[in-house]
């Protein structure tokens, strides 16, 4: 069963409406559902369907070639063009007055393997692209390929394509649709413990309890998740040890630049470039204090769910998990569950505001998390969400995931916090897990510029 992707889709299909030469660029990490995308959209048109394999040209060649012949003659599956450029030739002239997709899947497999291949690929665009109605996709999985030597101002396909898609995951409104049986509380932790690629998803039981869910997935040897963060980073970066180090150290609390090199034992600059990798796979996020840039402040957090649940619970327990003991390593974490889901909901909550915004409910420019000094009481504060509006209206956010109604000690905190800030008019929200006290909700109508929303009205938008 095919799930959202519903602006991609409209997308792909209004460029293929063009009747026109198109190509578009399709990246993402892997497991994030490109292909299913992919194939979703061409399903019901006419289509060569090609994946690379990593292997050598000859092996591509063959491969593609066949790919061709299958999908557009009754020419004999073992005929074999002499060069990509010969078959790529051939798609473009059979494409001349006709609609056709030709879907290069796994294409930095088939680039490494042919050198040429991105230059054949840019000189048949140039020759045919004004007489063609090929619409040609380029997917892949390796992020640094793909925008290095694919979407980069160096790399010789520049401005060829006529689209670009990076495939993130699935934010957590779309994700719950992966586990519908699942009560409310249940959804949000699920979505906390795997985030929302849709492969990690589907490991997800959602007839079963979350509990032996992560018995499953995490606690047990031969999951399809158990080694995932390891292999994913030997399949994406060329010293998956180092940037483990890394993950791992921000994993345990060290987030600043400077606490991260010194912990993994590397110079800063050399720390950086890692981190910056980390980043660009969407593993690793990095924050300021909302409305400030100094580099001083920054500080690096994990943004992957799977990858944070992992590096967070696994590695500290993985004695215990190879032997079996999966009830003994889920009763060191279950303490821990409703303290890690603290940093999870207030990501729904930020998605929650942005819905708002795109349905015209709400208004602001950004959002992002503040922590600094309030200069009345010397005292470090953060504050889980902040925004403006414009420079005279701020919006001060604070999410609570916790097992009992919020009172007017948490709203009054927060109004505290937003004193720091000297907009001449502040508007608040309390999000609870559970709901709110009456006399925090009497407070809220007395005031007049203060939303409460709890957790059970959130996820039925």
């Amino acid at each position: 069963m095919f799930i959202g992707r519903t602006r991609e889709l409209n997308e792909l299909t209004r460029i293929y409406n063009s009747n026109k030469f198109e190509f578009a660029v399709i990246y993402g990490r892997r497991r994030v559902g490109k292909t299913a995308i992919i194939s979703e959209f061409i399903k019901d048109k006419e289509n060569i369907f090609f994946t690379g394999v990593e292997s050598n040209e000859k092996q591509n060649l063959e491969n593609f070639s066949k790919a061709i012949f299958e999908s557009t003659s009754n020419t004999p599956a073992d005929t074999i063009f002499s060069s990509f450029q010969s078959a790529l030739d051939y798609t473009f002239k059979i494409s001349e007055n006709k609609r056709l997709i030709l879907v290069i899947d796994e294409y930095p497999y088939v680039a490494r393997s042919s050198k040429s291949l991105a230059s054949t690929l840019q000189l048949l665009i140039d020759k045919y692209k004004d007489n063609s109605k090929l619409f040609i996709i380029l997917c892949g999985s390796s992020m640094s390929y793909m925008e290095d030597n694919v979407l980069s101002y160096k790399a010789p396909l520049y401005g060829r394509r006529t689209a670009q898609f990076k495939i993130e995951p699935f934010e957590f409104l779309e994700a719950c649709k992966y586990f519908s049986n699942f009560s409310d509380e249940d959804k949000a932790i699920a979505y906390g413990i795997v985030g929302g690629t849709p492969q990690y998803l589907l490991q997800i039981n959602d007839k079963i309890s979350i509990e032996q869910n992560i018995k499953n997935i995490y606690l047990n040897t031969t999951s399809a998740i158990y080694e995932e963060p390891t292999n994913l980073l030997k399949q994406e970066v060329r010293e998956p040890a180092i940037y483990n180090a890394v993950i791992s150290a921000i994993a345990t609390g060290y987030s600043k630049l400077s606490e991260i090199s010194s912990k993994i034992g590397e110079n800063t600059s050399v720390c950086s470039i890692y981190i910056k990798n980390l980043i660009s796979l969407g593993i690793i996020k990095k924050e300021n204090p909302y409305g400030e840039t100094s580099s001083r402040k920054t500080i690096y957090s994990i943004s992957d769910n799977m990858f944070r649940f992992w590096y967070r619970f696994i590695p500290e327990n993985i004695s215990i998990i190879s032997r079996g003991a999966s009830d003994l390593a889920y009763n060191r974490i279950k303490p821990c569950i409703s303290d890690y889901m603290g940093e999870v909901f207030e990501e729904i909550c930020k998605q929650y505001l942005w819905s708002l915004l795109l349905k015209g409910e709400e208004n602001f420019i950004d959002l992002g998390r503040w922590w600094g000094t309030n200069p009345k009481k010397k005292t470090q504060e953060e504050i889980d969400i902040m925004g403006i509006t414009d420079k005279n209206t701020a919006l001060f956010c604070e999410c609570k995931w916790k097992n009992q109604d919020i009172d007017t000690s948490v709203l009054e905190k927060l109004i505290e916090r937003g004193e720091i800030f000297s907009y001449p008019n502040k508007r608040y929200y309390l999000f609870s897990k559970t709901g709110f006290t009456s006399g925090c909700v009497d407070m809220a109508n007395n005031l007049g510029n203060i939303k409460l929303v709890s957790y059970k009205d959130m996820i039925k938008i």
